[in-house]
């Protein structure tokens, strides 16, 4: 056979069919700017994506692949590859879902777009984006034989036109419940492909809270398989749990993982071995078209996240739980077991009271802060300032050291003085010293903002602010500040009085989640733990316990978590230990929050914390006449 004929022969004759692993082993390449890892995709530096990958190919029966993942495990990649393997091997139309049209956006450009530059073949098929008619836009790319959508999951529009034979959404319990009053957008999204016979639908998330995250009902729905690894020493296939791994106290790099069957101890270099050895097991019974695959970071190869890593930053969260929470969803893969204060009781909480006194305070608090709660005011019932003073100490450990009422119209002069009293006496320290409080917030959101402005205005040089709770979650603690006076023309005065927004759900997430999960040996410190001294009141306790957090949805149709107040009952205590944090969180705007706890500490020892903080808003006084939102 001449070399005519075989290059004729060699030209018609149709190309390998391949599974996605085997396309990207042969031809994805991993751009420097958006891998870690630049050059060949290698299948066997992740041996768990193998499977995952090959059940989205043409040649599986499977209609649907689950993937609860941890961050930092390639469940992306599997997704890009498989993009790269339709654009090339099995052209037609698809669909690409990202949480919000922001998020589709910087898909498109940082890593699909360095994709298709990088890998030859699909350069090839996809014109770069400044070419004129190219097809490609940050949207939508044309390729031979199909096209690529990109889309918000907020985005009713981008998620009912085109029919697509393949549904890639990522991330989808960060999804709305409902797009535009339309419904469900996972839903809506795969009703795109319900005319295709072989139709394929890639569903990936770390999980959020349990019972309500969308991966984990997904998982549930399929085979749910976990990847089985063999133990060094003895064989035994099992897979990879948080709880087998052991280490010496407080040592993190002596980590080594325990077999559930012979108790050997084995170090993380095995680990590339156990995952070539591995295999995906199914441990459901589903309809034989759902694949489920769930995955934790301990399977995380070498050089991108280590079981000592895990381990420093458990010991990190292990008392704060909003972060443990993040750990347990992005780390474990798990869901998160939500309602903190179902489990949080007035009662028991009592039981943490300590022979400390009141008003007497411990010689390890370093700070002290106030938070104000206003109640009543312009003639309505029940007027009167409620206050608490917290005690701070390194990792924010917290002491109450008082609490108590100043009954009185907020409109009338009276209350206020009697607060000035209480923010300029001498607190005394248990070893004989005198303190101050630092910083006093008072809300200024009820029915006597004019007076709180007014009063914080003549008292900004004893650390005194006005605050209001932000109307929006993730908030930060607490703002950097506005102004809000205006004179008579209506422009803001630079020296008047500052508001400061706080990030109320942001702090009672916190405050909550370490009343949960802190715990205190006697005679040791604790991050984060709240002391509570002997005389504390049950009323005290019933307040703080007075709120539960619930699930709403907002306006733009997601699911979030809401602090609710339970029917009938009295939150001031809990107000006033979210204010107090604010107050302390103003600190860190101005001094380094690694190293405000050495400062106020050389402070008591140089007998100079007995006077206010200064400067924290103005140091001059202010005459109120030239205000038009005085009191």
């Amino acid at each position: 056979m001449n070399a005519w004929l075989e290059g004729f022969l060699e030209g018609i004759e149709p190309e390998k069919e391949l599974t996605v692993s085997q396309w990207a082993d042969e031809y994805r390449m991993l751009s420097s700017k958006a891998s870690s890892e630049p050059g060949r995709f290698r299948t066997s530096r992740t041996p768990y994506l193998k499977e995952p990958m090959d059940c989205l190919s043409t040649s599986s029966p499977i209609e649907r692949v689950v993937m609860q993942f941890s961050a930092q495990s390639g469940k992306t990649e599997c997704g890009n590859n498989w993009i790269g393997y339709i654009v090339h091997q099995a052209p037609s139309a698809l669909l690409a879902v990202q949480p919000t049209v922001e998020m589709a956006k910087r898909l498109s450009k940082q890593r699909l777009a360095s994709m298709l530059a990088d890998t030859p073949v699909l350069a090839e098929r996809i014109e770069p984006a400044r070419s004129r008619d190219s097809g490609n836009t940050l949207f939508n790319k044309d390729f031979p034989g199909g096209m690529l959508l990109l889309t918000g999951a907020n985005s009713a529009t981008g998620l009912r036109s085109t029919p697509c034979r393949y549904i890639f959404a990522d991330e989808i319990d960060a999804f709305p419940t409902d797009v535009e009053g339309e419904g469900d957008p996972v839903e809506l999204a795969c009703k795109r492909a319900t005319t295709f016979a072989r139709k394929k639908i890639l569903l990936t998330s770390t999980p959020t809270l349990k019972d309500y995250s969308r991966i984990e009902k997904e998982l549930l729905r399929s085979d749910f398989r976990k990847y089985y690894i063999p133990c060094p020493a003895c064989g035994e296939f099992q897979d990879l749990k948080w709880e087998q791994l052991k280490w010496e106290k407080s040592e993190p790099s002596t980590v080594k993982y325990e077999c559930i069957s012979c108790k050997e101890r084995f170090k993380e270099l095995n680990k590339p071995q156990m995952l070539r050895e591995g295999e995906w097991r199914s441990t459901r019974e589903s309809d034989g078209k759902t694949a489920g695959f769930h995955l934790n970071g301990l399977y995380s190869p070498l050089g991108w996240y280590s079981w000592s890593e895990a381990v420093e930053e458990w010991l990190r969260c292990k008392d704060d739980a909003p972060a443990l929470k993040t750990f347990v969803n992005t780390r474990l893969a798990e869901t998160w077991e939500q309602n903190y204060v179902s489990k949080l009781s007035a009662e028991g909480l009592m039981q943490r009271v300590e022979p400390y006194l009141p008003d007497i305070i411990p010689n390890n608090v370093k700070i002290l802060t106030m938070g104000v709660d206003v109640q009543g005011g312009g003639g309505t019932s029940g007027q009167r300032l409620s206050y608490s003073v917290y005690g701070w100490a390194d990792g924010e450990e917290c002491w109450l050291i008082s609490y108590g009422s100043i009954e009185g119209d907020p409109h009338q002069g009276q209350v206020w003085k009697s607060l000035t009293s209480l923010i300029t006496n001498d607190w005394i320290r248990e070893d004989k010293g005198k303190m101050k409080i630092q910083v006093t917030a008072i809300d200024s959101g009820g029915l006597a903002t004019v007076p709180v402005y007014t009063y914080c205005r003549e008292h900004q040089a004893l650390g005194v602010i006005a605050i209001k709770g932000a109307s929006t979650r993730n908030q930060a603690p607490i703002s950097k500040g506005k102004f809000v006076d205006i004179n008579f023309r209506g422009r803001a005065i630079k020296k008047g009085v500052g508001l400061f927004m706080v990030g109320t759900d942001t702090i009672k997430d916190c405050i909550m989640g370490r009343l949960k999960h802190n715990i205190v040996k006697e005679g040791s410190s604790s991050p984060g733990y709240l002391h509570f001294h002997a005389e504390t009141e049950e009323e005290y306790f019933k307040e703080i316990t007075s709120e539960q957090q619930i699930l709403k949805t907002n306006k733009s149709g997601f699911t979030v978590p809401t602090w609710q107040k339970r029917a009938g009952a009295r939150s001031e205590r809990l107000d006033e230990l979210v204010y107090a944090y604010s107050a302390l969180n103003l600190l860190y705007q101005r001094y380094p929050r690694l190293k405000i706890w050495q400062i106020f500490s050389k402070l008591i020892q140089k007998d100079t914390i007995n006077t206010q903080e200064k400067g924290l808003l103005s140091k001059k006084s202010v005459n109120s006449r030239n205000y038009v939102n005085s009191w």
